[in-house]
């Protein structure tokens, strides 16, 4: 709970946020992290926090189940603060995700994003996942990109 005025400034941006229904409120921020939590004393992981070499906090990536289609599939997700998007942070926590994945056995990767989101599906595309699909999550329409390990 340390980072949850990191966190919820983050989830409440605009522009984090656009590709969501609408930002989080502070109190959604917090049930973020405990989510988080809760994989992590499940899974063994979850979202981490994203900080540079300074401790100057940048976002969060990680990797969390999914389910889409009736299908859960291990997701990598990601948010970075605006004013530090476009310089490949995205991309390097995708990888070292991806990694991180592939070392602990895992055989599938996806990511779900909104149809709209180029540059998540590029992010995705990067590190090697293909577009497998449409769908909906939630009612909302997205597309899977998805890699085998």
């Amino acid at each position: 709970m340390d980072d949850l005025d990191a966190i919820a400034g983050l989830l409440a941006d605009e522009r984090v946020m656009r590709y969501y229904p609408r930002p989080k409120t502070r109190a959604e921020a917090r049930e973020w992290i405990e989510w988080s939590r809760a994989n992590y004393a499940r899974d063994g992981f979850g979202l981490w926090v994203v900080e540079d070499t300074n401790g100057e906090f940048l976002g969060d990536c990680g990797l969390t189940w999914q389910t889409v289609d009736g299908q859960e599939d291990l997701e990598i997700g990601y948010h970075i603060v605006p004013a530090r998007q476009g310089q490949g942070l995205a991309t390097e926590g995708a990888r070292a995700c991806r990694d991180f994945a592939r070392a602990r056995g895992v055989a599938r990767l996806i990511a779900i994003t909104d149809p709209e989101n180029r540059p998540s599906q590029r992010v995705a595309e990067k590190i090697g996942m293909r577009w497998e699909r449409s769908s909906t999550k939630a009612g909302i329409p997205v597309f899977v990109h998805a890699m085998s390990l």
